[in-house]
């Protein structure tokens, strides 16, 4: 069972509380929106976009990146965070300071009084028809600071679940601009990412999901 949630939202500006401790910004980042693509572009000439495998030997039709002292991995012996990039054996590249800024303010705006900076950012790019089944983020260690997640690009259906896979699902439209906080309470929410659709009118051909989180 679904339902919309915020259906006719899109031009809103206000902080949207979708729980407790999850809050939706629409439009946080977009005037910085150019700068944080060519930071993703940077970061990805040295620590290429890749489709990793899940312990069940899938191959994940979204492409991930990461940069901070710690990067997401998954393959056939888990999901984790290690300090090297496995393809280059090289550490991830530096977080850029604007990200870290942003999810300060962002952090700031959504009422959350955690300061603690990202060690950890995970870059995900979506091309037409890619999704992320419902899922909960619970490879960190500290489920009290919240996940900054920012939309570029193309926009994404996302599913707003509850603390179990089974529970009723919500959806919303996350667009370029877009930064998403849940922390505390709403930490292991379950959450994904319908099949992103193509847009012709849209400049951009992927879906661009930057996610700063503290996983050590």
């Amino acid at each position: 069972m679904t339902a919309d949630l915020f259906a006719d939202d899109s031009a809103a500006s206000e902080p949207l509380r979708l729980g407790e401790e999850a809050v939706l910004l629409r439009g946080f980042a977009l005037d910085q929106a150019d700068a944080l693509l060519a930071d993703i572009t940077a970061i990805t000439t040295r620590a290429p976009f890749r489709h990793m495998v899940t312990p069940g030997g899938k191959s994940m039709s979204v492409a991930t990146s990461s940069c901070g002292d710690l990067g997401w991995v998954s393959d056939l012996h888990g999901y984790r965070y290690a300090s090297a990039d496995p393809l280059t054996d090289l550490p991830w590249p530096a977080t850029p300071e604007r990200w870290l800024d942003l999810a300060e303010r962002a952090k700031r705006a959504a009422g959350f009084a955690d300061s603690s900076a990202p060690d950890a950012c995970l870059i995900n790019r979506y091309a037409p028809g890619a999704r992320l089944s419902l899922h909960q983020d619970r490879d960190e260690r500290d489920f009290g600071v919240p996940i900054v997640s920012v939309s570029l690009g193309l926009s994404a259906v996302f599913l707003w679940g509850g603390n179990r896979r089974a529970d009723p699902y919500r959806t919303m439209v996350l667009s370029h601009g877009d930064v998403l906080l849940w922390g505390g309470v709403d930490r292991l929410r379950f959450h994904g990412v319908k099949p992103v659709a193509q847009d012709a009118s849209c400049r951009w051909e992927h879906r661009f999901n930057i996610t700063m989180r503290k996983a050590a």
